[in-house]
């Protein structure tokens, strides 16, 4: 056994009483491993003391979740600037990972963000913090993060500065470079120019001032024994000055020139500087989604507070706080109608351009649009709690998330640096020896051409830019991937489930015949039918008495009432006996019913559930009540065929409702009378005989599935749990959302092979150009931040893209 021994403290939640802590500590004890282990159940904490090289927190954390309790974590999202390749990414992952109590640390070089999942026992933000200043870059808390944006919109304008600094110096050194070349003998060129110390004069500030940033990234990257794209940048440039400084000293008093390389150094910091530049902008332009989505955000409301109307910042409402709410205005937070009736364009939250209708007791949402209408409502839900602020935190969850496709770019991009030294050392020796022996300036330029041309950047930017920009546009269409993964996996669904009720349907029964016999005035009859059902509590009566006041039909006074389980209701209205309801109530009370038989049949054959009425012990008419289509569901489920998906109904329903329901869908496989954990096994059995599944529902009973399936679709208008166990969320609740989906996914990794490939193909391609001398330094740089630019530019297409 190991003599090194540590100690750790871990947060448990869910204990109750002594017995648990008891349980815990001998839980722990008995593992290999452990020397010790102490649960305090008053501070709900255990310390264990343990030999590292046998067991570790992530073993503890397994054993004490398998005794039925929970280890507490948190989860932070810091900004993060000063990183400049893949590599950088990289490096403040590993090291923020090797941290005590750190779960998961994941770094996006895109978003310049890190997020990271620790035990509050064990570590705080103010260390993972100090952890990542230590590795020499800077992070600040996102909820902080204004002071971020500005810190980054500063560095934007430092690098602009140095950028026309540099480029103002290394301009004359350009122009004596001009001056080496034959065809370009027509161009005058001032002797001063060539004086070796007036270009040591105009280099040095460019290498050492404008340059210093490089230096200090490479130092803080070698002192944490890793590399990055600095490294590379300095080892080149430096070589390029001091070789330049040495040739100068040792030509002094020498009539013929010396070979100097100050410009190569002065113009390869010049042109990596305006890349940083460009590539600063463009980053910032991917994250248009979610500004666009802040931007929808009111600025101010208007609170009724102890009679008075107050005009107040958006941040200084409550819950609770009565706000009113004029024509053309924004309204403020999520809330509730409590007075008043308006149409209110809710297109931003659900891409429908129709507004609705909203009257007491009616949801509203924040940054929707009041058209025409004055509004009193209460808010329920501010702040963070916003429908839009939970899209934008979706939209930045899933920005923030790899792609399982972007591990092999981090991982090239993690031993990418220390191979291309090897390679400029390898070209350099081969230079010198035998392609040019002894020749030390041919040998130090195509050095320095390989160092340049070799920069990982556009490797380590090819996936999260596309990421970025592909999730920021789906969420412009109300569809919200919940991770960078998801957004991969989708294109691979072959075949979709669909639940029916709420998915496929509208999920609210309609009254949608009324069938009344030759003798029987129709009018009076759903007058008696209406008053009747008011009284029973059952949703089917709620959907009956809501057509018949559409149809603005005065309702009949009621003396008596009765609800019966399962048969229907029997109620005395306007002095006449009233039943509605199944054939054995009408049984039961003698009524004869055999010419309405085969009207029934017909109406439970479309998918509607049919109800027999009668008045006075005569049969009076037949009601007919259904959950009805959706208006795009039929053309959405054409859509998935056509894009050689299989689609398959999934629903609790009677069979003969789902059957009639999937024919006018035109969906030929439908699976009914299925209990919520037996969609779970269907979607099992699927992926068990190679389908990739998604799962489409909206409610509690569809969650299980959901979670299950290799990706899970809740429709926006469903439950919250639904929404929660789903891996994309579909706002506007229209089955077209489930192809746009797909195309979306389709169309975001073609945009990241396209970088991917362009990113390798650049360095195959660049490396030995540049190792055999056909490619200058200074062009090695131009064409090294042309790079990064173009794959930020081409993950930006996603942006325009139309469904």
């Amino acid at each position: 056994m190991s003599s090194q021994i540590k100690e750790t403290s871990l947060q448990i939640s869910g204990m109750t009483c002594a017995a648990c802590a008891t349980r815990i500590e001998k839980g722990l004890k008995k593992m290999a491993g452990v020397e010790d282990a102490n649960v305090n159940l008053a501070l709900e904490k255990s310390i264990i003391t343990y030999h590292p090289d046998m067991v570790d927190d992530q073993d503890f954390e397994k054993k004490i979740q398998d005794l039925g309790y929970e280890v507490v974590k948190e989860k932070t999202e810091f900004a993060i600037t000063g990183m400049t390749c893949a590599a950088c990414a990289t490096r403040i992952e590993k090291g923020l990972n090797k941290m005590n109590g750190v779960s998961m640390a994941n770094v996006n070089l895109a978003l310049e963000q890190a997020t990271v999942e620790y035990e509050p026992s064990q570590a705080s933000p103010a260390d993972i913090i100090h952890q990542v200043e230590k590795l020499g870059y800077k992070a600040i808390i996102k909820d902080e993060e204004k002071d971020m944006i500005d810190y980054r919109q500063k560095e934007i304008q430092k690098q602009k500065r140095k950028f026309i600094i540099a480029a103002i110096l290394s301009f004359p050194l350009l122009w004596s470079m001009v001056g080496h070349f034959s065809f370009t003998s027509f161009i005058y060129m001032p002797p001063i120019l060539m004086n070796p110390w007036l270009q040591m004069i105009f280099a040095t500030p460019v290498q050492f001032i404008i340059g210093k940033q490089f230096y200090v990234s490479a130092y803080k990257a070698l002192r944490n024994k890793s590399a990055n794209m600095d490294v590379l940048v300095v080892m080149g440039t430096s070589a390029a000055y001091f070789y330049s400084v040495y040739q100068a000293i040792i030509n002094i008093g020498e009539h013929h020139a010396a070979q100097l390389y100050f410009e190569t150094s002065s113009v390869l910091i010049t042109l990596i500087i305006l890349g940083k530049l460009f590539e600063a902008r463009a980053k910032g332009r991917s994250s248009e989604a979610i500004k666009k989505l802040m931007g929808l955000q009111a600025k101010t409301a208007l609170v009724l507070r102890d009679g008075v109307e107050l005009e107040i910042p958006l941040e200084e409402v409550v819950v609770l706080d009565t706000l009113l709410v004029k024509p053309g205005e924004k309204i403020p937070v999520d809330g509730e109608v409590i007075e008043g009736n308006a149409a209110v364009d809710e297109s931003m939250l659900t891409g429908e351009s129709i507004p609705v209708d909203k009257n007491i007791g009616d949801a509203l949402f924040g940054s929707t649009l009041n058209k025409n209408g004055f509004l009193k409502m209460k808010a329920t839900k501010i702040g963070k709690d916003t429908a839009l602020s939970q899209i934008i935190k979706v939209v930045e969850d899933a920005q923030g998330k790899k792609a399982p496709i972007q591990r092999l770019a981090d991982q090239i991009s993690g031993i990418f640096v220390p191979i291309v030294v090897g390679i400029a050392l390898v070209t350099f020796l081969v230079w010198i020896i035998w392609v040019n022996p002894g020749a030390f300036a041919s040998a130090l330029e195509a050095m320095i051409a390989v160092l340049v041309i070799a920069c990982p950047c556009a490797l380590g930017l090819a996936t999260p830019t596309s990421i970025m920009a592909g999730s920021g546009r789906s969420a412009e269409f109300g569809i919200l991937f919940k991770g960078g993964e998801h957004l991969e996996t989708t294109h691979h669904i072959d075949t979709v489930i669909l639940d029916k009720t709420g998915t496929v349907t509208n999920g609210n029964p309609e009254l949608t015949d009324v069938i009344v016999e030759p003798f029987v005035n129709e009018q009076q009859f759903l007058s008696l039918i209406g008053a009747a059902e008011k009284q029973s509590e059952h949703p089917l009566a709620e959907s009956i008495v809501r057509g018949i006041q559409a149809k603005e039909i005065p309702l009949g006074s009621v003396q008596e009432f009765e609800a019966i389980p399962g048969f229907g209701v029997k109620a005395t209205v306007d002095q006449k006996m009233v039943l509605i309801g199944t054939r054995k109530l009408m049984k039961q009370n003698s009524v004869k019913f055999s010419n309405a038989l085969s009207i029934m049949e017909e109406l439970e054959g479309q998918g509607k559930t049919a109800m027999l009425a009668s008045i006075d012990g005569q049969l009076a008419g037949v009601i007919a009540v259904a959950d009805t289509i959706k208006a795009t569901s039929q053309k959405a489920i054409k859509r998935l065929k056509a894009m050689n998906i299989d689609v398959i109904m999934l629903t609790g329903d009677n069979e003969r409702t789902a059957v009639a329901i999937g024919s006018q869908v035109g969906i030929e496989q439908v699976i009914a009378e299925v209990l919520p954990e037996e969609k779970a096994e269907e979607v099992k059995k699927l992926q068990a005989a190679g389908r990739k599944v998604a799962m489409v529902g909206d409610g509690i009973n569809d969650a299980p599935a959901l979670a299950l399936a290799d990706i899970g679709m809740a429709i926006g208008t469903g439950t919250d749990i639904a929404m929660e166990a789903a891996d994309i969320t579909l706002i506007r609740g229209d089955l077209n959302s489930i192809a746009d989906a797909i195309l979306m996914s389709k169309k975001t990794m073609r945009n990241i092979k396209q970088n991917l490939f362009w990113a390798f193909a650049y360095n195959i391609l660049g490396i030995p150009i540049a190792a055999i001398g056909l490619l200058a330094p200074w062009l090695a740089g131009a064409a090294m931040a042309f790079s990064s630019v173009s794959v930020v530019l081409n993950a930006l297409r996603l942006q325009r893209v139309k469904l």
